[in-house]
C-alpha cells in the first residue's frame, strides 16, 4: 500500500517520518544508527519538535506555493 501525506507543519513532517519508519519495521534506535544521530533526536523529530530550519523551510514553501508531500510504501510491497 502506498501512503501519502501533505507536509505543512513540523508535526506533519514528524508523523510522516514515524509512519514510514514503522511501515518498514524500524525502531527509532535503528533509524538513528543508520543516519548517525541519537535516538532522542529521532524522537524529537517524530514528535513534531520544530526547528528554526524546518520552520523556515515550511514558510518558504508556503510563500512560494510549493506543496511538500511525503510518500512511502508498506514494507511488504516490492519496489519497481
Amino acid at each position: 500500500m502506498k501512503r501519502t501525506a501533505r507536509l505543512r507543519t513540523p508535526a506533519d513532517f514528524g508523523l510522516a517520518i514515524q509512519q514510514s519508519r514503522l511501515a518498514h519495521g524500524m525502531s527509532q534506535s535503528e533509524l538513528a544508527e543508520e543516519i548517525g544521530i541519537s535516538q532522542s533526536a529521532v524522537s524529537e523529530i517524530e514528535s513534531g519538535k520544530s526547528t528554526i530550519h524546518l520552520r523556515r523551510l515550511l514558510a518558504m514553501a508556503g510563500a512560494t506555493g510549493l506543496e511538500l508531500t511525503a510518500t512511502w510504501r508498506e514494507d511488504d510491497e516490492t519496489g519497481g
